[in-house]
């Protein structure tokens, strides 16, 4: 009981520092958005309204929707865009159009991450750095240059993994939010009055009687809610439990009490809406909490950039991105991955949003629209997982979700305004990588219709060949084909130019499905071809690390005997080249043929060892 105990209270502590570090690190500059923009008239009562319309933002889009609603999404223990894509595409796979459309809209809101993932480490560590100007204007210069070298360092340090310095996220961050938590109490305890904005009735006072500047604003209040996603997203790593336990136990009353002790503030002291979360604290204590502050917001960004890695593999696997190059950082923990054309890629865009937008208000203009367009998309799915997976009647589906879908739509809505001061932006970074998604998707689907068309029946070929058997030489060939039942070039290629053949022949396409893992007893599919051959399918989740060697030990006593030994990989390394006709855009076929060089080889991605791997060229038109 007791080792149990232990056990939620570790899982707790470190879903407090990876999962809750992004909406933690959001009192830096929610409130002083929100006021700072000019919109909101200086009264008593709209800083009570905007005070209750972020606590109520937080209770239902956090506690409600994703706490309560989307945590029960999971995908065989899963969480994430991802994962709730292949739950809601399994459950309509009788519906084909609908299930075209929902992997389309899934993707595009995978690919609206990486805005994300570009804004908010960008915005985060910006916010923090900014303190330096509360202590003194002298350091307004610094803040920039201070920013770079601090994300440049976060970036620098991903190669080696975070498992050395993981251990210290959730301590660091629970302390973040008894710091955050204090200076609201402090606050607080000055103007106790202003905890009586957490009735509703303020809130809905205050759209009643502004409603085109509570349109405006929502823009902006969408900040108290940055790292909602995560929460889904990083299910998997700490299991519901404890995700809703640091909820509701130390995040949420910690979000609370500072944001209502900034609202104290702002009622003693208007002028400190400049920047009322460091003005909070004592001049003895500002630089500590700058240092403390950038701590949080860079184990903030840490579990971005790691979520970046791990949605990269799943979309890899699910087939919409080529191969990339994948580097495990821990031998205990499988899901520690780095990869570096995503680490170095992230850091450039995020350089560049730093650099160009020069402020966290700035910053503030491009966030949101990434964000809540994600935010309906999972909304959207939920209702499909929960009709068609789920069977709950249509009328509670509608119900359910359609609250949620009209909270969304009204936030997104409000961040359109934005579209023009800088939301283009992560829209630009996510529709690009729609764009080359969908090109790399499609360009498969040309690609093997292209080798389906040329290639020739495998049984067929093979019942061939042994009329007049080539010699035969020790040994086992493991041929690697995109198609079960056809010739794979690299066989075609060997048999013409070596004239051998070896005495076991392995025929093996490597199948990616829409589910997390695939457990080693569903791992591979083998049937007997005559002759010493066999054609074998390996299945894999988008969470499973292909491992193709290891796989084919589970064939072993299934008639073919494998001895790695004396065990050689043949692959077709084939060159795409785009042709006029009925494909893709002419540029989309050259983007697909550069892509498709440029992708890390087979060899590597499947774990074969260097010294038995022989490719075999061949040219291919699309």
């Amino acid at each position: 009981m007791s080792a149990s105990k232990s056990s939620l209270a570790a899982l707790t502590l470190g879903a407090i520092g990876v999962v809750y570090g992004d909406i933690g690190t959001s009192v830096l500059y929610a409130v002083k958005e929100v006021f700072g923009s000019g919109h909101v008239p200086f009264t008593t009562d709209n800083i009570y309204g905007i005070l209750s319309i972020f606590f109520w933002t937080l209770t239902v889009i956090i506690s409600l929707k994703y706490v309560t609603l989307v945590l029960r999404a999971d995908n065989h223990g899963e969480g994430g865009l991802v994962a709730m894509l292949a739950l809601a595409s399994q459950s309509v796979k009788d519906k084909p159009e609908l299930r075209r459309w929902l992997l389309g809209v899934g993707i595009f809101g995978t690919c609206l991450f990486y805005g994300d993932g570009v804004i908010t480490p960008a915005i985060s560590v910006l916010s923090a750095v900014e303190g330096l100007e509360v202590v003194s204007p002298n350091f307004k210069k610094a803040v920039i240059p201070l920013t770079l070298v601090i994300l440049f360092g976060l970036f620098l340090v991903q190669k080696h993994g975070t498992a050395g310095i993981g251990k210290f996220f959730g301590p660091i961050t629970l302390v973040w939010f008894g710091v955050i938590a204090l200076l609201g109490l402090s606050h607080i305890a000055s103007h106790p009055e202003i905890l009586w904005a957490i009735s509703p009735h303020y809130a809905l006072g205050f759209m009643f009687q502004h409603p085109g500047i509570t349109f405006i604003i929502l823009g902006a209040v969408v900040l108290c809610v940055t790292g909602g996603e995560a929460l889904y997203a990083d299910m998997g790593h700490f299991g519901k439990k404890p995700i809703r336990l640091a909820w509701f136990s130390i995040v949420m009353p910690s979000l609370t009490l500072n944001y209502f002790g900034q609202g104290a503030l702002l009622l003693a002291n208007p002028a400190a809406v400049k920047n009322p979360f460091y003005m909070m604290a004592p001049d003895w204590a500002l630089i500590p909490l700058v240092v403390l502050a950038t701590a949080a917001t860079v184990i903030a960004s840490q579990a971005l950039i790691t979520g970046a890695f791990s949605v990269t593999k799943q979309v890899i696997q699910l087939g919409y991105l080529p191969r990339l190059q994948v580097q495990h950082t821990s031998v205990k923990d499988t899901g520690q991955i780095y990869m570096p054309f995503v680490n170095w890629g992230l850091f450039v865009l995020i350089v560049l949003a730093v650099v160009m937008f020069r402020s966290s208000s700035n910053l503030a203009a491009a966030y949101g629209i990434a964000v809540t367009m994600d935010m309906l998309i999972t909304t959207v799915l939920t209702f499909f997982v929960i009709r068609y997976s789920w069977k709950y009647p249509l009328l509670l589906c509608i119900g359910a979700t359609g609250f949620f879908f009209v909270v969304d739509l009204a936030f997104f809505a409000s961040n359109l305004l934005k579209l023009l001061e800088g939301g283009w932006f992560p829209l630009l970074i996510g529709g690009a990588i729609f764009m080359l998604m969908m090109t790399w998707k499609q360009g498969r689907a040309l690609l093997n219709n292209s080798l389906r068309q040329d290639a020739l029946d495998l049984p067929s070929f093979l019942e061939a060949v042994f009329v007049s058997p080539p010699t035969r030489v020790d040994g086992t060939a493991v041929f690697l084909t995109a198609e079960p039942g056809t010739v794979p070039n690299a066989m075609l290629h060997n048999l013409k130019h070596n004239k051998v053949l070896h005495a076991n022949n392995l025929f093996v396409t490597v199948r990616s499905h829409e589910v997390p893992w695939i457990g080693m007893d569903k791992r591979t599919e083998i049937e007997s071809l005559g002759h010493d051959c066999w054609q074998v399918i390996v299945n894999y989740g988008f969470k499973n690390d292909p491992d193709l060697p290891k796989a084919l030990q589970q064939i072993k006593g299934r008639g073919c005997d494998l001895d790695a030994m004396t065990t050689s990989y043949f692959l077709s390394r084939d060159i795409v080249i785009p042709t006029i006709g009925s494909g893709m855009a002419q540029w989309r076929e050259k983007l697909f043929a550069q892509m498709h060089h440029n992708a890390s080889g087979a060899a590597a991605f499947l774990n074969l060892p260097n010294n038995a791997v022989v490719e075999l060229g061949s040219k291919i038109e699309i």
